[in-house]
């Protein structure tokens, strides 16, 4: 990537120093200074890409805002570039080309840019919370109108040592009294140590029937170059050591029952369950057997939930194979772009996950509904922002209703 990040600079910068110079001279003022310009954005570039970005002992913050630095500028020049080719076919007529670089693709370069930076400031500080309502045949009747606020992807490492938006996030989940709260993985970026600034925060976090979390794929260490796997193992011991100090109950490849009256509801749990290039440790088998020997099995009468962090897993196997009742999943960030709101909403996500934000529903053979939700995360990986995909906090509600209407 850093290979093919260099390329695209390259021809990109070739092409406009060109245009620059067939237009201005190569000694002009312009010429030179986007000569110098671009010198330095490369240098800029080289240092970033030298910094240390797999070490156990540093911290990435600095070269992930270096480098969404850089892409920010490049993002306009990429813009102006693909807009000025549109303007060279007229050539091929003998007639002067339109400079639609710079009066289409500049404009819309620098809007973008401010997007950018918008979502980088702003809007990745702001929080919302949607509230959906699930209804169910299956759902016992004590458990009508119980209320479960579902977050995740924390990704606390890109805060630093800054807790004020966590505990923003804290505060505001706390605010809507919920039954129940379940974290659906994430809580690090890459090594456990970015955890303990925030267990103090996290640990404020309050529902009648606790706090449920499970793992995911950046919680194990895989984004790390360990010494040896002691030092890697001794990194997830800690993250569970942290959830349990804060009070969560952490389900890898378990099960809990929460009892409410005479009623109970399933809570399965499972690790991360991966596709390449993420590394598999979910076990739905261990959480909740699929043999119907088992006095528990997936396809039984109960009411279950299941966290699994990966909505590729209830896409793949989960909606296909078991009874399941709803599914509770994070990881695609909606990658922390979203256009437009209610019916239409656009995301580049979609392209790579089929359920990449919100509700889907799906019916077994049998005609059971079941369901997912994926909650688009509170927190950022990779890049520094968020556009139009604020940080989601999920309340929903369950509802117990009959053939005949509710109950």
């Amino acid at each position: 990537m850093a290979i093919l990040l260099i390329i695209i600079s390259a021809l990109v910068d070739a092409y406009i120093y060109g245009g620059i110079v067939r237009r201005k001279g190569r000694r002009s003022a312009w010429s030179i200074a986007y000569a110098v310009s671009s010198i330095l954005c490369w240098a800029f570039l080289a240092v970033t890409l030298c910094m240390p970005r797999r070490s156990a002992e540093t911290d990435i913050l600095e070269v992930m805002w270096m480098l969404y630095s850089y892409l920010s500028i490049y993002v306009v020049k990429i813009i102006y570039l693909i807009f000025s080719l549109f303007g060279i076919w007229p050539l091929f007529k003998k007639e002067r080309p339109w400079p639609t670089g710079i009066f289409v693709g500049l404009p819309i370069g620098i809007v973008c840019f401010i997007a950018m930076w918008y979502g980088a400031t702003i809007g990745r500080n702001e929080i919302q919370t949607t509230r959906v309502t699930i209804e169910s045949e299956n759902l016992p009747k004590a458990f009508d109108g119980y209320r479960i606020v579902q977050f995740s992807d924390a990704h606390v490492g890109t805060w630093g040592n800054d807790t004020a938006f966590i505990s923003r996030l804290v505060d505001s989940i706390n605010c809507l009294k919920p039954d129940v709260i379940f974290f659906t993985g994430d809580i690090v970026n890459r090594r456990t140590e970015e955890l303990k600034p925030f267990v103090s925060v996290f640990s404020r976090l309050k529902a009648k029937d606790g706090v449920y979390s499970i793992l995911g794929n950046h919680d194990y260490g895989d984004y790390v170059d360990w010494d040896n796997d002691g030092l890697k193992k001794r990194n997830l011991d800690a993250l569970i050591k942290y959830q349990k100090q804060m009070g969560w109950k952490l389900l890898n490849n378990d099960r809990a029952f929460i009892t409410n009256g005479n009623d109970t509801i399933v809570i399965i749990g499972v690790e991360n369950w991966g596709e390449p290039p993420f590394k598999q440790y979910g076990n739905l088998d261990k959480a909740y057997p699929y043999s119907k020997d088992s006095i528990y099995n997936v396809n039984d009468s109960r009411y279950k939930i299941l966290l699994s962090h990966n909505p590729e897993h209830w896409n793949q196997h989960v909606s296909h194979e078991t009874n399941i009742d709803l599914t509770l999943s994070g990881h695609t960030h909606a990658m922390q772009i979203i256009i437009g709101k209610n019916k239409w909403r656009w995301s580049p996500s979609q392209y790579i996950y089929e359920q990449w934000g919100g509700l889907y529903n799906r019916e077994t053979k049998d005609g059971r509904p079941v369901r997912i939700y994926v909650n688009i995360g509170c927190g950022e990986v990779g890049a520094p922002y968020r556009i139009g995909a604020t940080s989601e906090i999920t309340e929903i509600t369950l509802r117990r209703y009959s053939p005949n209407g509710k109950e």
